[in-house]
């Protein structure tokens, strides 16, 4: 059964933000430069995804990453914890990510508020 939106809070609020584990919502197509594309359904309404989606060019939007973003949703796998995601996105950028920790929370954080992530400590 769902959890319902209090239950999700409580148990966020109360977990350590580096011991949860991402889990991708939706799928994705990488390019050659190692770049995602999130595609988010359109519609979610059997009805809609029925009868509107067929009559469109394409039943999803786009959602295209820059690199940093597109290094920490290639990390999401639904195994990894987000502290070792931190750790391979700091690997990978070196120098180049300052304060590393904080942006990819940060980050982890505005996928899951938007719908394209949950966490496995919720399910």
């Amino acid at each position: 059964m769902a959890k319902s939106f209090k239950e999700r809070k409580k148990i966020l609020k109360s977990a350590n933000t580096l011991e949860l584990t991402p889990i991708k919502i939706y799928a994705d197509d990488k390019n050659d430069n190692n770049l995602i594309t999130v595609r988010v359904p359109k519609f979610r309404n059997k009805f809609a995804v029925k009868y509107i989606s067929p009559k469109l060019k394409s039943d999803h939007f786009k959602i295209k990453l820059d690199e940093f973003g597109s290094a920490v949703w290639i990390n999401i796998n639904g195994k990894t914890k987000v502290e070792k995601i931190i750790k391979d996105v700091k690997n990978k950028f070196g120098d180049e990510l300052l304060q590393e920790e904080e942006r990819i929370t940060k980050f982890i954080f505005q996928l899951y508020s938007q719908g394209f992530i949950s966490f496995k400590e919720l399910n």
